[in-house]
């Protein structure tokens, strides 16, 4: 859980920065640092994308997973989540409230945070945390200067939520070889870089809805060796 250590305390430090900048950031500078973070992520993404042991089993295990993702709308239904939190903890009319439902919903929902605690969890790797630190940082300055405290208290649900991810996959550890962690890391290579697209504005690929897809790598590696034999 080293990983979501460091992004917890990040976002608490980095929120703690943003409110002795309250007065606000420059428009053109938010914009080019969100630009610069979405190249860097879209990069980072190319990187463990290209790790695939089995591009048959990722594009297999993407496909399905886009359909599942469709079928039962995750992305849709995170938004959803997300409107019915801000409205039942206050949203507008708190200010509090709004930073901590606005901030958490960015930091937890996003398929780096998923694949950063999966590949933590599993060999100790935590580099995609520290990535999702560096957004994670940025954002909370910006957030908290404009947000105020509550920005510093969805450093709490990150803890939780990511470390459970973790955790749970410390516990597969004994049933996962070399190759189906490389098809997971690969899988997990696109869904980031879908979201670096979609931070710098090229697209805006629904993410949430390939998740899917991480979860079918297993199964699709053994349909494949079964029927290979």
């Amino acid at each position: 859980m080293t990983g979501t250590f460091i992004n917890a305390g990040v976002i608490i430090v980095a929120g703690a920065v943003g409110l002795l900048l309250r007065k606000g950031i420059p428009e053109e500078m938010n914009c080019s640092l969100q630009n610069a973070l979405g190249l860097l992520i879209l990069v980072i993404g190319i990187y463990y994308g290209i790790k695939a042991d089995s591009f048959a089993v990722v594009g297999l295990s993407l496909a399905i997973g886009v359909v599942i993702g469709e079928w039962r709308q995750w992305e849709h239904k995170l938004e959803n989540l997300g409107a019915r939190l801000e409205k039942m903890l206050g949203g507008e009319k708190n200010q509090f409230t709004k930073g901590f439902v606005s901030a958490s919903l960015v930091f937890c929902i996003g398929a780096m945070g998923v694949i950063g605690a999966l590949e933590n969890g599993l060999t100790g790797d935590y580099h995609i945390l520290l990535i999702k630190s560096i957004l994670d940082g940025i954002l909370a300055i910006i957030f908290s200067a404009s947000m105020g405290v509550g920005v510093l208290f969805s450093s709490i649900p990150v803890l939780f939520y990511q470390g459970a991810i973790s955790l749970a996959a410390g516990l597969l550890k004994p049933f996962v070889n070399d190759v189906m962690l490389n098809n997971i890391t690969a899988m997990g290579g696109i869904l980031i870089a879908g979201l670096g697209l979609n931070i710098l504005g090229v697209a805006k690929i629904r993410v949430a809805n390939f998740l899917p897809g991480i979860f079918l790598v297993p199964f699709v590696m053994w349909l494949l060796h079964f029927i290979a034999l």
